[in-house]
């Protein structure tokens, strides 16, 4: 049995394919690195992947929360509210989970957070 995966795509709908793909190349600037057409898949790191397809149904964003991990949650945040993101909560410490962080929105309405781990050794085997 294999220890684990070659990589990981999340999959998210939308019906704004282009503001989606300004919001997650151009502000986040993630990489595209398939581009299929309806759908679009970025690398967010190493072997983890996020996708957007152009879908007539209705997205559910308030059943998603995406998550990208850095050191800079601050200067993150300077970069989003300069472009205009819509910001749903500022950074801030969470003790609970030991990490600071922010949300946001895209134009299809996900939440975005945007966190640092307290413990930097959080993903160390």
């Amino acid at each position: 049995m294999p220890d684990a995966f070659d990589a990981a795509i999340t999959f998210c709908y939308t019906q704004d394919l282009v503001a989606s793909a300004r919001f997650y190349e151009e502000i986040l600037g993630l990489t595209l690195v398939v581009d299929q057409g309806g759908c679009r898949i970025y690398r967010v790191a190493e072997g983890g992947y996020l996708g957007f397809c152009d879908r007539p149904v209705e997205p559910r964003p308030e059943s998603i929360l995406l998550t990208l991990v850095v050191d800079d949650v601050e200067g993150w945040h300077e970069r989003l509210v300069a472009a205009g993101v819509p910001v749903d909560q500022a950074p801030r410490h969470n003790e609970d989970y030991a990490i600071t962080h922010a949300f946001y929105r895209d134009p299809t309405g996900y939440r975005v957070e945007i966190q640092r781990f307290d413990d930097p050794g959080w993903n160390v085997p």
